[in-house]
């Protein structure tokens, strides 16, 4: 089909004779025990993360949510995905977080939590896509330089 186009009205035929593959929607990827498994990460911590059809019970690095994350901020944070797709109560979460704080560790739970959901149900991808929980934060903490006290402060200045 090697024809030359001469025309923008060659160009509109050409391009309608190219047909485009149907996508064929995205299959769950689950394991031998009935789990999704994915990582997430924010800042430095890393949560490694499986999720399976339960009650809602969320286990962190063996101890019960409520143990770990003792703020209720950080447990809202991590329910996030659940709550924007309809399905709170409904899974059981197994996972181990390590590095950086609790904060950063409960953005990187939500974050693999986020991706076993989508994992485990393909249809789900949209609306955590849109609310943004599926895109890992690239904010770090900014390196300290030499001749400054932090990353941008300065020493105190003195006049005499």
């Amino acid at each position: 089909m090697a024809q030359t186009i001469n025309s923008l009205a060659d160009l509109k035929q050409g391009a309608a004779v190219v047909t485009t593959e149907a996508a064929e929607p995205a299959q769950p990827k689950i394991d031998a025990q009935g789990r999704s498994y994915a990582t997430g990460k924010r800042k430095d911590a890393v949560a490694r993360v499986w999720i399976k059809p339960g009650k809602g019970q969320v286990t962190v690095n063996g101890r019960d949510i409520t143990v770990y994350f003792a703020r209720p901020v950080l447990r809202m944070m991590i329910n996030q995905p659940f709550q924007i797709v309809g399905r709170v109560e409904q899974y059981d979460v197994v996972c181990t977080v390590s590095g950086g704080g609790l904060s950063g560790q409960a953005g990187a739970l939500r974050h693999g939590i986020s991706k076993a959901l989508t994992y485990f149900e393909p249809a789900l991808r949209p609306p955590l896509k849109v609310a943004g929980l599926l895109t890992r934060d690239p904010r770090v903490v900014e390196r300290k330089k030499y001749g400054k006290a932090k990353a941008r402060r300065s020493f105190q200045f003195s006049k005499r």
